[in-house]
């Protein structure tokens, strides 16, 4: 196969697994394995059609020109923005930045709060653990682990490979299953915290998805 054809194949992501739900997962507000699913098959079939696009036009697929945290910030922006559209206990928080990314439908006015812990925070992730946040605080947090490519994999020599989700976790954290990460004083860094030890068992012993 010629690496033509091989980057034509990584094209297209690994489908969902559907065999891979934890349906014994802990879910707050209404939210069920499949809507989670059908919000993820959503971004695999979203990811297929750009991805096409940009190879019959000569680019490179999005996940292997994008900055990494800028791909998983697509990912968990998409998840925050499909959610709602299978649950209907769940809406986009309209705020501006604001906190969480998903509330609880009709809890705020205008469905819009700078600041509550109601809701969920979502994220995307190459990461299996070490998922970050601006400060500790008491929230339900629902991480997306994947694998992609990534820009740095030329320069390694890294081949084509497919976008596909690895797991899912979830969990209610308090602020004692988060560190704050520091910085140098020469550091220019924005300073965050980090999902500590006691946070990521919660996370890992309440999953949603697994596919390794």
């Amino acid at each position: 196969m010629s690496i033509g054809d091989v980057e034509w194949a990584a094209c297209t992501p690994v489908p969902v697994n559907p065999d891979a739900f934890n349906e014994g997962c802990v879910l707050p507000y209404g939210l069920t394995a499949g809507h989670v699913r059908r919000a993820m098959e959503d971004f695999v079939e979203f990811l297929d059609f750009v991805n096409r696009q940009l190879h019959s036009k000569g680019f490179p697929r999005l996940e292997s020109f994008l900055m990494p945290a800028n791909f998983s910030s697509i990912v968990g922006e998409f998840m925050v923005l499909r959610i709602p559209e299978h649950c209907p206990t769940l809406v986009k928080n309209r705020y501006h930045n604001g906190h969480p990314d998903l509330i609880p439908r009709g809890r705020f006015p205008g469905d819009a709060v700078q600041y509550a812990h109601e809701g969920i925070e979502i994220k995307g992730s190459h990461r299996p653990s070490g998922w970050q946040g601006h400060n500790p605080e008491s929230i339900w947090l629902m991480v997306f682990h994947f694998d992609s490519n990534t820009p740095r994999d030329k320069e390694r020599g890294g081949g084509p490979k497919p976008f596909r989700f690895k797991a899912v976790y979830v969990a209610q954290l308090e602020r004692n299953d988060w560190t704050f990460s520091g910085r140098s004083i020469t550091s220019r860094r924005t300073i965050t915290a980090s999902v500590n030890r006691l946070g990521l068992k919660k996370m890992k012993s309440n999953w949603l998805y697994r596919d390794f």
